[in-house]
């Protein structure tokens, strides 16, 4: 760092830096305040994913298992034209919420038709049938471990930068606007001593002169 470096030592640009130096402690406290609300939203949805995602595995495999006997018993030209001539049933849609000015979706998941299955029975079989009603069941669940996993790695992003800033403040800006100060102290105080003397000086000569 340097010291002193390019700083006119005016009283001038004393109030200029005390100034600065009050408004960057100030940010630096906003910006730790932002960093202890981030940290705790992060460890809340940490825990909220973690229950998300248990709910999530053993249901998976019962819907792969299912889909495995449907290809099994029906073959996969057929499992797969069903897959590909079924209307999707349920939408997704998404809004956005903020946490400490951090965009986050939130995903909402909606049923078209929970009244019937959107296929024909002719072709398929009670696997099918199965797997369809485990993904329909399931699919909120899934959306809602996908939105807590995004909302932790926006927020952990937004987290980062704030302890960037942070850093900057509290190891650069900072000392340095201190430093600045203390040198402009200094070289106004060394001025006042250089002057006090030469009045001294002058003093003492009129005198001599009286």
């Amino acid at each position: 760092m340097s010291f002193g470096q390019n700083v006119a030592a005016t009283k001038i640009e004393l109030f200029k830096y005390k100034k600065s130096s009050q408004i960057a402690v100030m940010v630096q406290q906003i910006l730790d305040d932002k960093r202890k609300v981030l940290l705790k939203n992060i460890e809340e949805m940490i825990q909220e994913a973690s229950k998300a995602r248990g709910g999530i595995w053993d249901p998976l495999q019962d819907i792969y298992k299912s889909v495995n006997e449907a290809y099994l018993a029906l073959g996969t030209n057929t499992v797969d034209s069903v897959a590909e001539s079924t209307p999707p049933v349920m939408e997704v849609e998404v809004h956005v919420r903020r946490v400490v000015d951090v965009k986050i979706p939130a995903l909402t998941v909606t049923e078209k038709d929970t009244k019937s299955m959107p296929y024909g029975f002719a072709d398929t079989n009670s696997s099918i049938d199965r797997a369809a009603k485990q993904i329909k069941e399931l699919m909120p669940k899934i959306c809602k471990a996908a939105e807590y996993e995004n909302s932790i790695f926006s927020l952990a992003k937004a987290l980062e930068k704030t302890q960037k800033l942070l850093n900057a403040l509290e190891n650069v800006i900072i000392p340095q606007y201190k430093d600045n100060i203390r040198f402009i102290l200094s070289t106004l105080e060394e001025r006042e001593r250089e002057e006090f003397a030469k009045l001294k000086k002058v003093k003492a000569k009129m005198e001599n002169r009286g």
